[in-house]
């Protein structure tokens, strides 16, 4: 439907129209991260309402805006983003929340600093330059990955996971259809965080 040439176009000019919005998105995405690091009923209703708006802003800005105009499916992964954002908040509301144990704590934090520190790397990496660096809360990839590391911190229940696994899997299946050498790296992030789900649930039995 498109190439990785207009792909990565798409995605420099949209970080040209929206910046300096970037600073203010690291900013959230360290909030995530810090409430990860200090779990409690406060920090998770804060994490998890900076996810949604990251989840509403992208859904509107870069899928319905921006990325609908190469790709049909636009506007339906407008709506799911829009879908998650409301599932987010609703669980922020929910009275208290649970405490991560160690090892989960752990991968929960890597993947979303991998997300909101890491991920922007990418492009540095790959030679295309700051100008296609994929941010939290800007861009759908880390936003995604950002949001399993809280679901895993939050040991939530499956239903809130089945779309940022099932974009995991789309934009993966698409960055390997465009040939991008790190397109292994969403579906790896999402497996990674299924195990360590998993992996908790059993340790609980």
């Amino acid at each position: 439907m498109f190439s990785q040439r207009s792909y990565y176009r798409l995605i420099a000019l949209y970080n040209e129209a929206v910046w300096p919005a970037h600073l203010l998105a690291l900013a959230a995405g360290l909030i995530v991260i810090g409430c990860i690091a200090r779990p409690g009923a406060h920090t998770r209703r804060i994490a998890l309402l900076v996810l949604a708006m990251a989840w509403g802003w992208v859904g509107w800005a870069y899928h319905l805006e921006r990325y609908a105009d190469i790709n049909t499916a636009g506007p339906w992964f407008a709506l799911a983003f829009g879908v998650q954002s409301v599932m987010l908040c609703f669980m922020a509301l929910r009275s208290h929340g649970a405490v991560p144990a160690g090892t989960q704590k752990l991968v929960a934090l890597g993947l979303s600093g991998l997300a909101v520190l890491g991920y922007p790397l990418l492009a540095l990496g790959s030679g295309r330059g700051w100008h296609h660096a994929e941010v939290f809360g800007i861009a759908p990839d880390p936003t995604a990955v950002a949001t399993l590391g809280a679901l895993l911190a939050c040991r939530a229940h499956p239903l809130y996971w089945l779309i940022p696994l099932a974009w995991c899997a789309v934009s993966g299946a698409t960055l390997m259809e465009l040939r991008v050498g790190y397109a292994w790296l969403l579906p790896t992030f999402a497996i990674l965080a299924v195990a360590a789900g998993l992996l908790f649930r059993q340790s609980r039995h």
